[in-house]
């Protein structure tokens, strides 16, 4: 049979596996109960695992029939601090949600480890399955990097991919990628503005932090459309201000936060350099002081042009070309799979999930506590990922040594 086929045949097994991770949302690096379900459904496997120490990792070695060269398939495992209310038989009861279709990432992956499993006759090489937690925001992959799971197979791969799916957006069963940079970088500035408190009648004898920090935020604004190109885009948005206590009381301290977006080291260098400048600037025109703490977080995400074009021909071989589609631009979210990217070439690739009686243009879409995602895509998603590690693979013996 067909890998597609094979998949199939484990359709029931993959949903069940879902709708358990489903129900049972763990967040940040410390997922015990979701790594033990990932440990049951790959026992019996020929798979060389190792747990993670600083986090509740996975990551499973498998070894085909002949030595050769290594393939990385990452799927994320971590869920939000989201109350699901999709009202789905299976949902999550606690304040957490698998609100961004990691379940799914992580049944896939499961999936694919019992595909490649059944095919290491076909195998001249070695797969690593890395199981990661603390993708929303705890840098989970870049703990996996430090213990070393690029080193698991005893070398580093040749490859590494990664597939998403998303609720909206995307037509059910529908895959994409691009060339180059796919996600943005995300950073955050935190600024603490301190002036000197009063009463609000007479503001002439305190120094107001509120009307400077309100300024600051229309400047950094001005700096987006005034100083990037907009084809190398920065997105600036505070999403967090705080200060105060009373209409007529004048506060000591204003803090407000702000995600920063970008494509590019040079954009976000420039930005860096840029929202300093513009609030520092600011609290010296207003007599007040500012305090800002600018924290790098993941960078941009950038496909290797090749492996792009590796993954749309895999996809058009094994689903055919009518299940592809170039993405015309980068999306603004960010993903810690940048630090695998940063390392190894390769790609990463959405998969639509749009639930097949919603229209992905309306439909919630990830994070949202009405996000939802459809069962019927999680044979094909485990397909590919097969699929990409056992031809990657093929490929690359067939080069001439380097």
């Amino acid at each position: 049979m067909s890998l597609c086929e094979d998949a199939r045949t484990l359709q029931g097994d993959l949903v069940d596996l879902r709708h358990r991770l489903h129900r049972e949302p763990e967040i940040g690096l410390d997922l015990p109960r979701t790594q033990e379900t990932v440990l049951r459904a790959l026992a019996g496997l020929p798979l060389e695992v190792t747990l993670g120490r600083s986090l509740s990792s996975v990551t499973a070695v498998l070894r085909g029939y002949a030595p050769g060269p290594t393939v990385l398939l990452r799927g994320d495992m971590d869920a939000l601090p989201v109350t699901e209310r999709t009202g789905l038989p299976y949902a999550a009861a606690a304040d957490r949600m698998h609100a961004c279709g990691h379940d799914l990432h992580t049944t896939m992956l499961a999936g694919s480890a019992r595909l490649l499993a059944a095919h290491t006759d076909r195998l001249a090489g070695n797969v690593v399955f890395m199981f990661q937690p603390g993708e929303e925001g705890q840098d989970g992959a870049g703990h996996m990097l430090r213990e070393g799971v690029l080193e698991a197979a005893g070398q580093r791969p040749v490859a590494a991919y990664a597939l998403h799916v998303t609720s909206s957006g995307l037509p059910q069963g529908m895959f994409t990628t691009r060339r180059g940079p796919i996600l943005a970088a995300s950073d955050t500035a935190y600024v603490t503005v301190r002036g000197a408190g009063g009463h609000g009648s007479m503001p002439h004898l305190a120094r107001d932090p509120i009307p400077a920090a309100c300024e600051m935020v229309l400047a950094l604004q001005t700096l987006v459309t005034r100083c990037f190109d907009v084809n190398d885009p920065v997105v600036v948005t505070v999403g967090s201000m705080h200060g105060g206590t009373q209409h007529n009381i004048i506060p000591e301290e204003v803090r407000f936060e702000a995600t920063v977006r970008s494509f590019s080291p040079s954009a976000c260098a420039r930005a860096r350099d840029g929202i300093v400048r513009v609030v520092r600037g600011v609290a010296d025109a207003h007599g007040v002081e500012a305090g800002i703490d600018y924290q790098d977080g993941y960078p941009a995400t950038v496909n290797n042009a090749a492996e792009a074009e590796f993954v749309a021909d895999t996809v058009a071989e094994l689903h055919g070309e009518e299940r592809f589609t170039w993405a015309a631009h980068p999306q603004p979210g960010a993903e810690d799979f940048s630090r695998v990217l940063d390392e190894i070439p390769g790609s990463f690739v959405a998969l639509g999930a749009t639930p097949s009686d919603a229209d992905p243009d309306s439909a919630a879409y990830n994070h949202s506590p009405l996000a939802a995602f459809d069962d019927a895509v999680l044979c094909d998603g485990a397909a590919l990922y097969a699929h990409l590690a056992l031809r990657r693979l093929t490929v690359e013996q067939s080069l001439p040594t380097r």
